[in-house]
């Protein structure tokens, strides 16, 4: 029977009935597993919101670009979107990549509220660790300053 509180234990069935853990150290690598699906999650958003910047249409991106973008970022956020401006099909080809990392983002999201819904503190430690870990790596890439 599945606990429906929060629970120190190495022993453990996480996502799929083949994923249990009988040992400490079987905890640990599911930790680290677990912990790099949240960075992974945090790294997809903000691709996400680095292919939202290069799709903006063009009165928004120059407002941000003129108050908020350095030089160097603001001359490649113009040229790309002056290209997806140009053509249909670089928009359409745009488009296609943001829905795609839509997918993959929502089922990490899924994957890892499952995974914290084992009631492991163990693995929710990790999931809190992994999102922390992956927000401060990736946050410099999509910040503007």
């Amino acid at each position: 029977m599945m606990q429906m509180f929060f629970y120190f234990s190495d022993k453990v069935v996480l996502l799929f009935d083949f994923w249990k853990t009988h040992t400490p150290a079987g905890m640990v690598f599911s930790v680290l597993v677990i912990m790099l699906l949240a960075v992974l999650y945090e790294f997809i958003k903000a691709g996400k919101a680095k292919v939202l910047q290069y799709t903006m249409p063009p009165s928004i991106a120059s407002s941000i670009s003129q108050e908020t973008l350095r030089e160097p970022e603001r001359a490649s956020i113009n040229t790309g979107l002056e290209q997806l401006s140009s053509s249909p099909k670089n928009w359409f080809s745009w488009h296609v990549v943001q829905t795609l990392l839509h997918v993959v983002q929502v089922v990490l999201g899924y994957l890892v509220m499952l995974a914290v819904m084992s009631y492991n503190t163990w693995i929710f430690l990790g999931v809190i660790a992994g999102s922390a870990i992956g927000y401060y790596i990736a946050y410099p890439l999509i910040s503007p300053r």
